[in-house]
Parts: structure tokens; sequence; C-alpha cells
């Protein structure tokens, strides 16, 4: 009988032991310092479930009758179908994945007219379908499936192997992510292929999913935010484009992103356009050549419904995702205002949010550790106090990228506006000077597209632009914040450009210069918007006008040895149309102002320029 009490005891012992065993061999995230870590488990990726499928929509926008399915892809740990392992969701979304058009000639809009003026129509193109089934992209798997995460991508409406019709910017752009996020949380359906009926579950889900992209793949995460879906609990856009108007609009201006001359909303239309090509006469005609034609009104450049309604500031109501964004002060492309405008309003909604900002151009996600920290609060819930860090992170212009600087908030609290006057002499070099002076009278400046902003600001004389300089800085000066222009101007014909740039000078020539060395900020205006983005007038020869807009949001630390100039002059030939030269626009000094917002206000830049 005591023997058989030991042997019970000892089997009871022995499969607690195995039961024990079994559970320390179980994968599970691992966190240390409140980040998820590698872990080996979920690193081999010849064990990584690789599959795709077709989740169904709210919508149809390809006219055939049914409502259209959005292809994603999937990347999870084999321990989801082994374990019964759980986990949550990185997912990216993109128009790009199936290739894009090529640049043929023609493809952008001809800039070369008068400002005005009916333009002749651009050639048209098809995409060119890439890839194959299964994969969609490779993007954040080998960075996130390790750590602990699936890795979900999908196509973004009409392009793919989506269905619909691309809007850039449309509401289906919004709702295509919002249904994929509801198939993870069990609320939409998918399906093994894009018509069937064979249904696919994410049982492996926690139905916890944050979202992260760069560029268009960083608009999307905010356009799924905006529909306040449940289960997306974080985003982290890099360089988003928030509104198309915008990036093809500037206070009324028709203006091109950096490096895209031509561009506007119906070139980008047909540079994605990689979906069935049986559906895409019915979406052309639907899309870009009515909803885009009617309503992007390159004419005027005025700010309408059709903008209204891709403008994501409008639509931020419902939303409730943690937010971190990520800009460059030197994106020419999405300029810096996109991250911004979302930043400060998802901050007054009370939302959780981080801004970080780097010198250089476009794209360049947050260091990885906050990117980590991030999603590891708020996707995995684990309290590392993420929440507490600091509002704004700052790459300071030496420093490397991965190393930013923390600050309460973005722009810098200490940040005071001084208000800047102009004294005479632009056409070489005027004052900028705190104190008015009265009776500096007017410049004329001749609007000449032929001569580059950069070549203007190294002329040592232009009849061109007018330029107006601090005194040489014998301290660093730190801009922080949204510098304002308020120009009182002139012009010599119902229509002009209007550019200003703020410069650094003596401007840098060198080859490999850094891109901080020349540059400060800059804006461009329509004079005829005067009143209002959504309202212009002709300019009637001869007669001024007071225009008032806000330059792209910078910080910057300008060193001392150098000087701050404001450059006025008309047509960017790098961004605006380009009208033939000749047009004089005229500037009333004693009505025009700088607005600079100076960390330390008028006691740091008194003791800069002394």
């Amino acid at each position: 009988m005591k023997q058989h009490v030991q042997w019970f005891v000892y089997s009871i012992l022995s499969l607690f032991s195995i039961s024990l065993v079994s559970a320390q061999e179980k994968a599970i995230p691992v966190f240390e310092n409140g980040e998820a870590q590698i872990v080996e488990a979920f690193s081999n990726t010849e064990d990584w479930i690789r599959h795709d499928l077709w989740v169904e929509t709210t919508f149809d926008t390809d006219g055939d009758g049914k409502m259209d399915r959005m292809h994603v892809a999937v990347t999870r740990p084999k321990q989801t179908d082994t374990e019964g392992l759980k986990l949550p969701i990185v997912y990216e979304s993109s128009p790009y994945y199936a290739g894009v058009a090529g640049e043929v000639d023609g493809l952008f809009w001809n800039v070369n007219h008068e400002l005005g003026e009916e333009e002749k129509p651009r050639t048209k193109v098809e995409v060119k379908r890439t890839g194959e089934r299964p994969i969609i992209s490779n993007s954040q798997i080998r960075t996130w499936v390790p750590r602990g995460y699936i890795v979900v991508h999908s196509s973004s409406p009409g392009t793919g192997l989506s269905q619909g019709a691309p809007t850039v910017g449309g509401i289906n752009e919004s709702l295509a992510p919002k249904a994929v996020i509801d198939w993870l949380n069990g609320r939409a359906k998918g399906y093994t292929t894009p018509d069937g009926n064979e249904t696919v579950e994410a049982f492996w889900s926690t139905g916890k999913v944050g979202m992260t992209g760069t560029s268009y793949n960083g608009t999307i995460p905010l356009a799924a935010a905006t529909t306040g879906v449940e289960g997306l609990e974080a985003i982290i856009p890099v360089a988003p484009n928030t509104s198309y108007y915008h990036y093809y609009r500037s206070n009324g201006l028709v203006r091109s992103p950096g490096g895209y001359l031509g561009e506007d909303i119906d070139v980008l239309y047909d540079f994605i356009h990689s979906g069935d090509e049986s559906k895409r006469a019915y979406n052309n005609r639907t899309v870009r050549d009515t909803e885009m034609k009617n309503g992007m009104d390159r004419v005027t450049g005025d700010y309408n419904d059709f903008w209204a309604g891709r403008d994501y500031l409008n639509q931020m109501e419902p939303m409730k995702a943690a937010l971190l964004m990520s800009h460059g002060f030197n994106d020419w492309n999405v300029m810096p205002e996109h991250s911004y405008r979302i930043y400060q309003a998802a901050k007054d909604m009370g939302l959780p949010v981080q801004i970080y900002y780097h010198q250089f151009g476009h794209g360049g996600p947050p260091p990885m550790s906050m990117m980590n920290r991030w999603f590891t609060h708020y996707l995995h819930g684990v309290d590392n106090g993420v929440e507490n860090d600091a509002k704004a992170w700052i790459v300071r212009e030496n420093d490397y990228r991965q190393e930013p600087t923390a600050y309460k908030d973005y722009p810098n609290p200490d940040a005071k506006h001084i208000t800047l006057h102009l004294g005479k002499g632009g056409k070489t070099a005027g004052r900028l000077t705190p104190i008015p002076a009265k009776k500096q009278g007017q410049e004329t400046l001749v609007d000449d597209a032929t001569v580059s902003g950069i070549d203007l600001a190294q002329a040592t004389e232009s009849n061109n632009r007018l330029l107006y300089t601090l005194p040489t800085l014998t301290e660093d000066l730190h801009i922080s914040g949204l510098a304002k222009i308020s120009v009182t101007l002139a012009s010599s014909k119902p229509a002009a450009n209007l550019s200003v740039w703020l410069v650094s000078l003596p401007w840098n020539g060198e080859k490999g210069a850094k891109i901080t060395d020349n540059i400060i900020t800059r804006g461009w205006a329509d004079p005829q918007n005067h009143k209002s983005i959504s309202e212009s007038e002709p300019l009637k020869p001869g007669k001024f006008y007071t225009v008032n807009f806000d330059l792209q949001p910078d910080d910057q630390v300008i060193p001392k040895g150098q000087h701050i100039g404001l450059m006025i002059f008309s047509s960017d030939n790098q961004y605006t149309i380009l009208p033939k030269p000749g047009t004089e626009l005229t500037i009333d000094l004693d009505k025009t102002t700088l607005q600079l917002p100076i960390v330390g206000g008028k006691d740091a830049l008194e003791k800069a320029i002394k």
C-alpha cells in the first residue's frame, strides 16, 4: 500500500515536472527596460507562417456591384499555430506594393504658362502591375516578428490585387484599413480568394493593432485612425501627407511638392493605379476624369469641398489612437507642416502624443527604441511609462538621427515671436531689425522664373528678389516654431506668385554642405487669396494688398557668425507655375513684417545681435 502511494505521488510529480518544462518551453514575448526583445523562438524565418487573403470592405468603388475586397498578407511566428499563441499586430498599408507608373514625358502638368491660364491636357499612363502572391511586402517583418508581433500588410484600394479604385485621400482609403482592423478583431470577413466564399479567421490576433509607414504609407495609418476603429491602439506615421491641399497647394497658390514639378493629385492617381486592368476604365472615368477634374482646380488654387474631403485634420474627431509623429524639418516633398498640424490637434484632443523631428529630408522614422516603447506599451500593455516621456524629440544639427534631444513640447515653450521690420536696400541687402524705422518706402522686384531661388539667395545684388538681413550673430540663436510673414504688396498684373525664404548667410556653396546650412524655412502664397485660401480675386494692378501666412515649421540653432535673411521673390522655379518674366511686385517696407519664434525671446535676440 505504501509503495502504491509512493508510485502515485511520483507519477503526479513527474507529470507536474513535464508540464512545467513544457510551459517553460512555450515561446512568449520578452520585455526589458520597457521594450520588446528579440526572442530566438520567433526569429527563424523558415518557421514563420506566411499567407494571404482578401478582407471584405463596406464600399464598392469599382462599380461592379460587389463590396471591394482588400488583399492582405500575414506573417506570424509558428507558435501562433502550434502553441495557440495570440499576439498583437504591426500593420502597414500602401498603394505602392505592386509597382507604380513610369515617369513618361507629359505625365506631369506643364507649368510653363501664365497664371490662371487653362493648361493643355497631360499624358495619362497605366501601371504594369508587378509582384507575385502571396508576398505583398517584406517591410516591418524582420523588425517586429522576432519581437513578438504579427506583421500584416495590405494593398490599398485599386492597387495590386486589392479591388476598388484609388481615390488619393478619398473615404475608401480610410475605410479599407478599418476593414482589415475589423477583420483582425473578428468584426469583418476575410476570404481565401478575391471572389470566393471560403472564410479565414484571425484566430491568432489579440485584436490590438499598431500602424506605421512612411509617406503615403504613413498617411494611411492616420486615415485609419480618423475612423475611430476599435483595436487600432497606436500609430507611428512617418512623413505623412495629412492634407492633399497642403501637398499640392500653398495658401491659394498652385505649388508642386519638391522634386516633382507639375505633379498634382490626378498624376498621383495615375502613378499608383496598379489594380485590375478590367476596372480601370470605370475608375478613370468616375474618379480621375470626373471627381478630380471637377474638384482639383489648377486655375485658382482655392481650397474647396474637394480638398476639404482629403484633409485629415477635418476628420479627427473620432480618433482614439495614441500618436507618435515623425518628420524632417527639411522635407520639401511632404513638408513639415503636415505632421505639425495633426500633432497639435491630437494634443488639443487629449490623445497620447509625441513628435519626433530630425534635420534631414523626406522620411526617417523615430529611433527604434522610441517605436519599440510606443508599441510595447499600447499593443502589449506593458507599463513602461512611455506616456510620461517628453512630448517632443528634436535631432540637433550635428547629432545622429538616433540621438534626439528631449524637449517639453514643440514648439519649444520658451520660444516667443519677435516682430522684425524691414529697412530699405533689398536689392543688395536691406536691414531686418526689431526696431521699426518709419518712412522706409517701397521696393520693387521683377519676377524671373529662369533664376533659381538658390542663385537669388547667393546674389550680392539682384532685381529679381528683395533681401533683408539681421546683423551677424555674435551668439547662437535658436528658432522653434512657425515664422509668420505679413507682406503688403502691389502687383503689376492681376496674378502673381509670392515666394518667401528664410536663409542663413553667407551661403555655403561647398559640395556636401549640410542641408541645414542655408535654407532655414520657406513658404509660398497667392496674393489673390489675401482674404482667404477659399476665395480668390484678381489683383488690381498697382493696388496694395496684405498677405499673411506661416512659413514651414522649424527648430534650428543658427550658429554665431551667420546672419538670418528674409528673401522675398515671386516665382520659385522648383515649386510654382512659371509665367514669363516681367511681373513686378512692389513691397511696402513699412507695412511688411516677419515674426520669428526665438527661444529666449527678445533677450536672446538682443544678445545675439549686439
